[in-house]
């Protein structure tokens, strides 16, 4: 039970509660212009700072955080179980906790920090889990009803909060929607838990499934045919090139064999060369030796005889001074163009047999390189087939991989089968707790509509299914009366528990679209029920919108007011200010 809100600042208005029924509005001052508004002065605020100092996340720039506030400390003051304790979150501090009272017996004990006691906000929540619904301090599930998700249900804020019984946000997941209502209503939230285990496991194994299809995946392409048919061949492959590798030789002196089998190359190739052009001039030689002839004696005399002119003696001797020595010159190049022949023959000669050992010298060496191969060129070879048997081990993986997959969508589809069953079983072993259920909320709705409502809770194959109708839906009003019943429901039952929160908290929101009537006796049925199995009630509401000439004779409401809001001025709101 909440017994007192209050903070640091002057200006704030203190709120004490009582158990029970209690009330919070905002009045309309008779000296409020049109232009006032009750929006703003601080019903919806309240509930804020409940939730903050009951361990909310908060954000900086957001909600209660931000620079209008700095310096602010709100303390709530609380009974849970017969002992009283106070806590205190701050603004500029608001990681920390700050309690005081009897915490002997807490599962979390506080240490000290700046003189006083406190408690981290994880701390916090797991002591807050436990002493309001005996919670486990430490989780043992990964998917488990958390304080932070539970109380939002007995403490509704927002008007996402009254979209439907079993949400209180919009955005709010499946698993924790089942797990949370399962356990309010008392039913094996585990079957819900270990449920959504199983759809991780199909959702991963679904996803692995199509990623193996579309090639998301590397190496993991196809179907199992498929994959089968590559894991052949690329066994094929590696087999051949392990063969190769087996069997290659590797030269110590490789690469300077390969060197001298280069330069006998060289070497053979200049030899030709300079054997061609020698030949050439050989034959040059051959025939200019052929074509050198002596000149023919007397051949002058004769030219000037047959021209009819006679020569002197003196000139005849001449004559055969120049043919002597024309004699010498042509002996002289003949003896040198045979001397060239010669030579050039021996140095063609030469060559031959220099290009015959060189050419039989290389074959040798070429022998050794065709038979030994280089160390480059086997580990190029080898770097190849140690590709070939990654890929191969890829393939045989993703084979492993996908009939892993397929057996375990099978096994899954077994374990729901199983889980179902189980939860069916639980579900009949609790039928007293969950008709209980149903009998509350039919006799809460029929009190405000004189028909019975319909609580469903059944469990199918996505997990529990949860439902309510009443008759005459269709309008926002009779919608929020679904909420107003079930939570309603939950806190009777909780009532009769301990530990337990014994706690319900309504933003005006709820009110809103919702019959005169109904509002009047959804009020009544708050304060009757409340005060009858021992919860506390705290609803906001905005005074013109109380149904004063619908209530039973007798009925009070001023009586539970714990705090009037007023828009006469700011000092009339929560805060004392407007932010």
């Amino acid at each position: 039970m909440i017994k007192k809100l209050s903070a640091n600042n002057p200006s704030f208005k203190t709120v004490e509660f009582s158990a029970g029924f209690n009330v919070i509005w905002a009045d309309r001052t008779q000296d409020s212009t049109k232009r006032d508004s009750r929006n703003g002065l601080g019903k919806s605020t309240l509930i804020e700072i409940i939730h903050f100092c009951l361990g909310a996340k908060s954000s900086k720039g957001k909600g209660l955080l931000v620079e209008a506030l700095r310096g602010w400390e709100f303390t709530l003051e609380m009974e849970i179980e017969g002992k009283d304790f106070s806590v205190t979150r701050c603004v500029d501090d608001p990681n920390s906790f700050f309690v005081e009272g009897d915490t002997g017996n807490w599962p979390v004990k506080p240490k000290k920090k700046q003189g006083e006691f406190a408690l981290g906000l994880r701390d916090w929540n797991s002591l807050l889990g436990s002493l309001f619904y005996n919670l486990p301090i430490e989780a043992d599930a990964k998917y488990q009803p958390t304080f932070r998700s539970l109380v939002s249900y007995s403490i509704r804020r927002g008007k996402d909060a009254f979209t439907t019984p079993f949400e209180h946000h919009r955005k709010q997941v499946e698993w924790d929607k089942q797990v949370n209502n399962a356990f309010l209503l008392g039913l094996a939230w585990t079957d819900s838990s270990e449920l959504q285990l199983l759809k991780d496991r199909k959702k991963g194994l679904e996803g692995l499934k199509k990623a193996a299809k579309t090639g998301v995946v590397k190496g993991f392409v196809g179907s199992l045919g498929d994959l089968e048919a590559r894991r052949v061949r690329l066994q094929k492959k590696a087999d051949a090139e392990a063969a190769n590798l087996a069997s290659f030789k590797v030269h110590p002196q490789y690469e300077e064999i390969r060197l001298q089998a280069n330069h006998l190359t060289e070497e053979i190739h200049e030899a030709s060369n300079k054997n061609a052009i020698d030949q050439r001039m050989l034959s040059l030689y051959e025939k200019a030796l052929t074509e050198e002839n002596v000149p023919v004696p007397n051949a002058i005399e004769k030219l000037y005889a047959d021209a009819g002119i006679s020569l002197p003696g003196i000139t005849l001797r001449r004559i055969e001074e120049v043919q002597a020595f024309h004699h010498n010159i042509i002996e002289n190049r003949r003896g040198f163009l045979a001397a060239e022949v010669s030579r050039l023959k021996r140095d063609v000669q030469a060559r031959e047999l220099t290009i015959r050992d060189k050419s039989n010298e290389r074959a040798t060496v070429m022998a050794v390189l065709q038979t030994h191969g280089a160390l480059e060129e086997y580990t190029l070879i080898q770097k190849r087939h140690l590709e070939t048997v990654n890929e191969l081990n890829s393939v045989a993986s993703s084979i492993d991989n996908l009939k892993a997959c397929e057996a375990g969508l099978s096994q899954l589809k077994i374990d729901q089968e199983v889980l179902q069953q189980k939860a069916r079983r639980d579900y009949d072993e609790r039928r007293k707790i969950w008709e209980k259920a149903i009998e509350l909320f039919n006799g809460f709705t029929e009190r405000l509509y004189n028909v019975p409502g319909r609580l469903v809770i059944d469990v199918a194959a996505n997990g529990f299914k949860f439902d309510v109708e009443i008759e005459r839906s269709g309008s926002s009003g009779v919608g929020n009366m679904k909420v107003f019943c079930y939570d309603m429901t939950i806190a009777s039952l909780w009532a009769e528990k301990s530990p337990s929160p014994k706690l319900v908290i309504h933003d005006s929101a709820i009110f809103d679209g919702v019959d005169e009537r109904q509002r009047a006796l959804a009020l009544q049925v708050a304060a009757a029920e409340s005060e009858a199995r021992q919860f506390q009630y705290i609803c906001t509401l905005n005074s013109d919108e109380v149904p004063w000439s619908e209530f039973t004779e007798g009925f009070d409401l001023r009586a539970f007011v714990k705090a009037t809001l007023t828009d006469a001025n700011v000092s009339g709101s929560l805060l004392g200010l407007r932010f």
